[in-house]
């Protein structure tokens, strides 16, 4: 039963250059938790101090924003695809 997380390439570097992983599926924060302690670097990057998603990494499950859903308490199915989509800014 496991999930797949999409990389984004900005985050690649801190994946060995992977551009998905593969984690046990279960509640978002569960998902991520695991993804982070293969990756301990990637956490930093996704979750505050406080273990909440930075403000502008936006996560999808099976194409469905988590804001609309149930946050990081959002059940993710084996075989579904999580996507890491940090936000981009310029001028």
């Amino acid at each position: 039963m496991s999930a797949i997380v999409k990389i984004p390439t900005s985050l690649r570097g801190l994946t060995g250059g992977s551009s998905e992983v593969e984690v046990p599926a279960g509640p978002l924060d569960e998902v991520i938790t695991s993804l982070t302690d293969t990756y301990p670097d990637l956490g930093e990057r996704l979750l505050d101090d406080a273990g909440n998603l930075r403000r502008f990494v936006n996560v999808f499950v099976a194409d469905d924003d988590i804001r609309f859903l149930d946050g990081l308490e959002t059940a993710v199915s084996s075989g579904q695809v999580v996507t890491i989509l940090p936000a981009v800014a310029g001028g």
